[in-house]
């Protein structure tokens, strides 16, 4: 495995976290404070993160198949994306582990 398999997941991870806290941000102002603009920002941002956490789906899965993780460890990473914060909580918990196994060259399959 490559570091830029990881590296391209890890970008795409904080982007649709960092969009999905943006889009919840977005939902309260919209629905819970009655604030005028809210509506457009909501939906530029939902936009972005829907289309977004397809690439995300891409590259995770991707990096799960090549990390030869077992299915569920990588439905979590994959889920991720949908649930605030996780994916910044997830994308910490699995680099390390995946960056050694790239300093050592191990192909060995991952614990779940």
């Amino acid at each position: 495995m490559k570091k830029t398999v990881l590296t391209r997941y890890r970008v795409m991870a904080y982007v649709t976290g960092v969009l999905l806290v943006l889009l919840c941000l977005g939902m309260i102002a919209k629905y819970g404070l009655d604030i005028d603009g809210a509506a457009d920002f909501t939906r530029v941002v939902a936009i972005a993160h829907g289309w977004l956490y397809v690439v995300y789906l891409v590259f995770a899965f991707d990096l799960g198949a090549k990390a030869k993780w077992p299915v569920g460890k990588q439905l979590w990473v994959l889920l991720a994306g949908t649930i605030p914060t996780a994916a910044f909580f997830v994308e910490r918990r699995i680099t390390p582990e995946l960056e050694a196994r790239i300093a050592d060259g191990s192909p060995a399959v991952a614990k779940a």
